[in-house]
């Protein structure tokens, strides 16, 4: 018999996705999110819009609407990065996409920009959730605080 080897989580801090205030899950206001159904992870009440890669990785999902990205990094660890609450509703309007399925992705590299102002207007929340798909648990390290792109340190995979 042949047994897949899981690969090991590598003891890395992540970075952040955006510039805004750090959030704890419980603080989003959706219950998906807050309740950790999805798997565990935090979010950012967004200050600016453009949105960047936590982590190095493949961009393995694309949403049409470019409200939600997924990577994938080498050691199995799966990102979801959500932009906004029930912004699928707005079909797409205020998101512009810079990456597409199967691109390569380093921590840092820009992988949408949406428009805060007509998000809000709409009627959506800018706070967005970054999730671990893949199902492992996270320490949050800056709940609470301003973060930008190149802050270091954010939260961590529990292995």
């Amino acid at each position: 018999m042949f047994f897949k080897r899981k690969k090991k989580i590598t003891d890395e801090s992540y970075g952040a996705f955006g510039t805004g205030t750090v959030l704890s899950l419980e603080q989003v206001p959706d219950p998906v999110f807050a309740q950790k159904m999805m798997g565990d992870g935090y979010a950012i009440e967004l200050t600016e819009g453009t949105i960047v890669a936590p982590s190095e990785g493949e961009v393995t999902v694309v949403f049409p609407t470019g409200h939600a990205y997924g990577i994938v990094r080498e050691d199995g660890v799966e990102i979801l990065v959500h932009l906004g609450i029930d912004t699928v509703q707005l079909e797409g309007k205020g998101f512009v996409s810079h990456v597409k399925v199967g691109d390569k992705v380093s921590r840092g590299d820009k992988l949408a920009t949406m428009d805060l102002d007509l998000i809000k207007a709409a009627g959506k929340s800018i706070i967005s959730p970054m999730i671990i798909t893949s199902g492992q648990a996270i320490t949050l390290h800056r709940d609470g605080e301003t973060v930008t792109p190149t802050t270091e340190d954010i939260f961590s995979v529990n292995a």
